[in-house]
């Protein structure tokens, strides 16, 4: 009698196979888009970095370093008494930047240093009280009649250093297109606080060259942007017909915008009173110079650049109403990187499947 052959399971063992292994990656793939859709929403929520931090104290008071609760602005007495100048760590036309200590905590103390001056320095008080925002770095205290202000010490110093900063062996792992991209959001978030401001629309006029910009801002030790310098920050006022000038002398150069430089040729000597006013569409046409310092030279940098060419193209258009807003640039600044981020994560993805 002749045996038949049993085929029951054989058959449909490798057709299972091929729907477990399936089911598998599906279900890593939707994993993956749920933690990638994480990260961005915790990513926007702490890079969006509102207007008022919700950490910040009610106006006149600050908070300093792990201490929760908030102390009133230090007096002209207090700093006095309280705060030990260590060493001179800076010197601009306007101010002296001394490292300083204050119950055993380093601070910056800052000193008008030519009276011809105090105009701007008093201004750059005024802006640096009614702005504090987690853009800008922290008061402490003042004293309008010894010209003094008291602001929190960040070790990083400005961003002048930033890739001398990158380079040293504890930062290095920062030293990526990811965070260089970061950085330029927050510096274009500064700028557009600045331009839709509690005072107004606010130009940064300290930006006649990189090395001026670089050096109105901070880096903080958990690598995020602050402005630092306020002492040239005109008010734009479109109702009032109030236009601004930075300054009245003549301005050179391809990094200032177009409307900045004398429009009457070499044949005609400047004079300032004939030079035309303008608005803060000057603060955009400097984004891409700017953006391209922070991106610098790492692997991925130049990938960024191309999915941000179309947008500083824009921001370089010699008319400045055909310019995009402050806003319209972080809206396509944050764009990029979540695609970016996306397109990062997804190639391993696409392997596994």
């Amino acid at each position: 009698m002749e045996k038949k052959p049993h085929f029951g399971r054989r058959e449909f063992l490798p057709r299972e196979v091929p729907s477990i292994s399936l089911a598998l990656l599906l279900a890593a793939v939707l994993l993956l888009n749920a933690l990638l859709y994480l990260y961005l929403n915790k990513f926007y929520s702490s890079l969006g970095r509102v207007e008022t931090d919700p950490g910040l104290c009610p106006f006149g008071h600050f908070k300093f370093g792990a201490v929760k609760n908030c102390s009133p602005w230090l007096s002209c007495e207090a700093i006095n008494r309280e705060v030990r100048k260590l060493k001179c760590v800076g010197e601009g036309a306007v101010k002296k930047v001394f490292l300083s200590e204050w119950k055993e905590k380093k601070v910056v103390l800052s000193q008008l240093t030519n009276s011809e001056l105090k105009e701007d320095f008093l201004h750059g008080l005024k802006m640096l009280k009614a702005l504090q925002s987690k853009y800008v770095v922290r008061l402490l205290g003042y004293c309008e009649q010894q010209f003094t202000i008291l602001t929190e010490y960040h070790p990083l110093g400005s961003l002048r250093g930033l890739n001398e900063t990158l380079h040293i062996p504890k930062y290095k792992g920062m030293n990526t297109w990811h965070r260089r991209l970061m950085l330029a959001i927050d510096y274009v978030s500064i700028i557009r606080y600045l331009h839709s401001s509690p005072l107004g629309t606010l130009v940064m006029c300290d930006s006649n060259d990189l090395d001026k910009v670089l050096s109105q801002y901070l880096l903080t030790s958990d690598f995020h942007v602050l402005v630092n310098d306020l002492d040239a920050l005109p008010l734009v006022n479109r109702s009032a017909g109030r236009l601004v000038k930075c300054g009245h002398r003549e301005l050179r150069g391809e990094f200032v915008a177009p409307e900045q430089r004398w429009p009457y040729g070499e044949d005609v000597p400047f004079e300032d009173d004939l030079m035309p006013p303008y608005d803060e569409k000057t603060d955009i046409w400097k984004i891409p110079d700017v953006s391209n310092f922070f991106l610098g030279h790492v692997q991925g940098s130049d990938i960024v650049r191309l999915h941000l060419f179309d947008i500083h193209a824009a921001c370089k258009k010699k008319d400045p109403a055909e310019r995009p807003s402050a806003q319209e640039v972080l809206d396509t600044y944050r764009k990029v990187l979540t695609l970016l981020i996306r397109e990062a994560a997804m190639p391993g993805t696409r392997e596994m499947l």
